[in-house]
């Protein structure tokens, strides 16, 4: 046993720890302001959970795995917050999508841009995923997919049954998804 929850002294943590864990914590998250929070954090979760402290490891050890884990929920919110577009804060068919307010609603055409950056980029980058599908396939995904034109016509153009069509659209989506997921969501 490496520490012993009689000899914890709370009283030495900021002094004994405070400038290892915001060094830690700063190189991972480089925001000098957020690595202080976090630290702040992890004394507060520590003293709060020193009940939960067996004594198995130091207590340095310990307040480390605390701060690790405040970084990583850092990062899972950071990464959740990157997948809500700004136009999420906009009004759509007269109902409010995000937390704007009104009055501090950006105003002109910057949905606009947003909404025309995005599908010129995912255009793109569609193009280049369709062209990385199997000759045959490529045809029937545009026809009817992109130019939407009917099963009939498709399977009578490309002289296909109706269930291959729907096989190679459901390959062919699956193979979409992955790629546009590596060009365009960058996943």
């Amino acid at each position: 046993m490496n520490g012993s929850r009689e000899n914890i002294n709370t009283e030495n943590w900021v002094e004994s720890y405070a400038d290892l864990l915001y060094n830690y914590a700063v190189v991972r998250i480089r925001d000098h302001d957020l690595a202080l929070d976090l630290v702040q954090d992890t004394f507060a979760s520590g003293l709060k959970g020193l009940d939960k402290f067996k004594g198995d490891s130091s207590v340095k050890t310990w307040l480390f795995s605390i701060l690790k884990r405040k970084i990583i929920d850092h990062w899972r919110k950071e990464e959740a917050r990157k997948t809500r577009p700004i136009s999420t804060f906009f009004k759509e068919d007269g109902v409010q999508r995000g937390h704007f307010l009104e009055a501090s609603m950006p105003q002109g055409k910057f949905t606009e841009i947003e909404q025309q950056i995005d599908n010129e980029e995912l255009r793109e980058a569609l193009k280049q995923c369709i062209s990385d599908l199997p000759d045959r396939w490529q045809g029937i995904v545009v026809d009817r997919l992109v130019e939407e034109k009917e099963s009939e016509e498709v399977c009578k153009n490309y002289d296909i049954t109706a269930s291959n069509l729907w096989v190679i659209i459901h390959r062919a989506k699956l193979q979409l998804r992955e790629c546009l997921e590596k060009k365009w969501l960058n996943l």
